[in-house]
C-alpha cells in the first residue's frame, strides 16, 4: 500500500480504531515518565495521534499531534481541541529542525514500508532539540503484509525486526537506548524503546 492507500485506509477505520482501544493501560503509563524527564513548558510531537485519546490527551499543553489520516484528526480535535494538530508523513515531517523537546509514536512507524524506517528516525532526529527524547513502539518480529479484515478494514504493516530498529535508531543519532514491555490498547503485550537524540548522524 502506498501512503495515499494507507491514509485512506486509516480514514475508513478511524472511528472504530478509537471505539475498540482502551485508552488507559500501562503503555499509557510511560507518558508519565516521559513528562517528568521533560524541561518546563515543552513542545512533544505526537506522531500518529489518531483520536488523541491515548497519548495526546496524556501529554503536556501545546504538545503537536501528527497524522496521516483527516478522519483522525477530525477525531482529535472533538478529544483535544486544546491541541495543535498536523496532516502529514512521518518520512518528511512538517516540523521545524529543532524544535521539539520530545517525540512520541505509539504503534505508527510500522505502518510505514521498513525500507523508509531509517528515513523516519532521521525525520525524529531532526526535529527534536539535542538531547530530546523518542518514545517508541519497538515492533518484536520482521513482516511487511496487508491485513484484511483488521478493524472492519485493511491496514498495512511493517517492520524490521526489533535489532535492526535498534540498530537504526542508533545510525541516526539516537543513544542512552531503553525499553519497557507494556500492555497496549488491544489488551496484549508491546516493547517500548525510550531514545536520546545524541544531535546528529553516526
Amino acid at each position: 500500500m502506498d501512503p495515499d492507500a494507507i491514509r485512506r485506509a486509516w480514514d475508513d477505520i478511524a472511528a472504530t480504531y478509537a471505539r475498540r482501544r482502551d485508552p488507559t493501560g500501562s503503555d499509557a503509563d510511560l507518558l508519565t515518565d516521559l513528562r517528568e524527564s521533560l524541561p518546563p513548558e515543552p513542545t512533544v510531537l505526537d506522531i500518529g495521534c489518531g483520536d488523541g485519546a491515548r497519548t495526546l490527551a496524556n501529554l503536556p499543553a501545546g504538545s503537536v499531534g501528527l497524522d496521516i489520516s483527516r478522519g483522525s484528526l477530525e477525531l482529535a480535535r472533538e478529544t483535544v481541541p486544546e491541541a495543535r494538530l498536523i496532516q502529514g508523513n512521518t518520512t518528511a515531517l512538517p516540523v521545524a529542525t529543532e524544535s521539539v523537546d520530545a517525540v512520541t509514536a505509539y504503534y505508527a512507524v510500522f505502518h510505514v514500508p521498513r525500507a523508509q524506517h531509517s528515513d523516519v528516525y532521521r525525520e525524529f532526529a531532526r526535529v527534536l532539540k539535542p538531547g530530546g527524547t523518542v518514545l517508541m513502539t519497538l515492533p518484536s518480529g520482521r513482516f511487511e503484509t496487508v491485513r484484511e479484515g483488521w478493524m472492519g478494514g485493511r491496514m498495512f504493516f511493517s517492520s524490521a525486526g526489533r535489532e535492526r530498529t535498534l540498530n537504526a535508531l542508533r545510525a541516526a543519532g539516537f543513544d542512552e537506548v531503553r525499553t519497557e514491555t507494556v500492555s497496549d490498547p488491544l489488551g496484549s503485550d508491546a516493547e517500548f524503546v525510550f531514545a536520546t537524540n545524541a544531535g546528529g548522524t553516526e
